[in-house]
């Protein structure tokens, strides 16, 4: 009799847990529209790879339709993110707002020496924006609005590129968003650009996450703090905050900000499984799964809505109040289904 018994306490269990799950709020949907939200201009994606190696590199076009021109991003990958799949969501959201977006690899595996990733990306830019211009059939760069996002290693990168830019014969980076940035620090010792070089009148936001126990903020300080000349108005340091009200949980760890999308597998696949630690669900969850949502309220609200109004504002002069100032469309993360806010981003200026 020990069994029925038994199986009956764990039914009941599972029935009680299942319960307490889907009766948690859900997360608040990609809105329709402004900085972060659904609505584009764009309906498709032009994807071409170039290079090898170290210096290879990915330009993504907006497509139906083709615009003439547009401005450029330059995206930045994690250490050994060299697969776009990894970001192909922000990717894929950044262009069909009418963006050409370059992609450099600037590893060739996670062996390269880190001497080498400034200079691969540096080499990488260059050729790409070659290629732009002058292989026919490309939408052409608008280089007067040109911007840098990086994650992670990348966000050291970002910064560095947006430092180099002028003396590398590089166009002049009006927007740099660096999102939990990391590995200047011992052991890896990522060489990183000398800040000070960086214009006054640049907008920048330097991002850490709440829970990213593995680059926590010391990078993400050194890019808002050693930024010496961008004066407070015209940057902040932003803390993406976790919050496990309803479900799926919302976690600002250093997986948060990527944003796996299939579509844009370069064909080395999933080698690192990034969203394993995305949200409550877990690396054996279905990629379509509520349980472990390719992209949630953090990019919408958090990492895609403050690019987005970042690049706005420096190119157009529009939508600022969701890019800086501490103002509280910029910390505004969404509602919970049942109407509760999500806790709001950390914005100051002293971190």
């Amino acid at each position: 009799m020990q069994f029925p018994i038994l199986r009956l306490i764990l039914v009941l269990i599972l029935s009680l847990s299942g319960q307490s799950v889907t009766s948690r709020p859900f997360p608040p949907p990609q809105p329709e529209t402004g900085p972060g939200g659904r609505q584009a201009p764009h309906s498709a994606v032009i994807k071409n790879r170039y290079g090898k190696g170290g210096t290879e590199y990915w330009i993504y076009e907006p497509d139906k339709p083709k615009p003439t021109q547009a401005p450029v991003v330059i995206f930045l990958h994690g250490w050994g993110g060299t697969n776009p799949l990894y970001y192909g969501a922000w990717i894929d959201h950044i262009v069909k707002r009418g963006n050409i977006v370059v992609f450099p690899r600037y590893q060739s595996s996670i062996l390269t020496r880190r001497e080498d990733f400034i200079p691969n990306t540096l080499e990488a830019i260059k050729a790409a924006l070659k290629q732009l211009q002058t292989e026919p059939g490309h939408v052409r760069p608008d280089l007067t609005r040109v911007a840098t996002v990086g994650h992670s290693l990348g966000g050291v990168l970002s910064a560095s590129v947006a430092a180099l830019a002028k003396e590398s014969n590089l166009p002049r980076v009006r927007a740099v968003m660096s999102v939990e940035p990391g590995l200047t620090r011992e052991p890896a010792l990522v060489p990183m650009a000398d800040l000070k070089k960086i214009e006054s009148d640049t907008l920048l936001l330097s991002i850490a996450g709440d829970r990213d126990t593995l680059v926590e903020d010391y990078d993400a300080k050194r890019i808002y703090y050693e930024s010496t000349q961008v004066g407070a108005a015209n940057k902040d340091f932003v803390r993406l905050v976790t919050d496990d009200r309803g479900f799926p949980s919302l976690i600002a760890n250093h997986r948060a900000p990527t944003a796996p999308d299939k579509e844009y597998d370069n064909g080395e696949g999933d080698l690192t499984n990034p969203r394993s630690d995305r949200s409550s669900g877990g690396a054996d969850s279905a990629a379509d799964s509520p349980r472990n949502p390719a992209v949630n309220a953090l990019d919408y609200y958090g990492t895609w809505k403050l690019f987005d109004a970042l690049c706005d504002a420096a190119f157009y002069g529009k939508n600022r109040e969701y890019a800086l100032g501490n103002t509280p469309q910029q910390r505004f993360m969404g509602k919970w289904s049942d109407g509760v806010a999500v806790k709001e981003l950390v914005v100051t200026d002293k971190p």
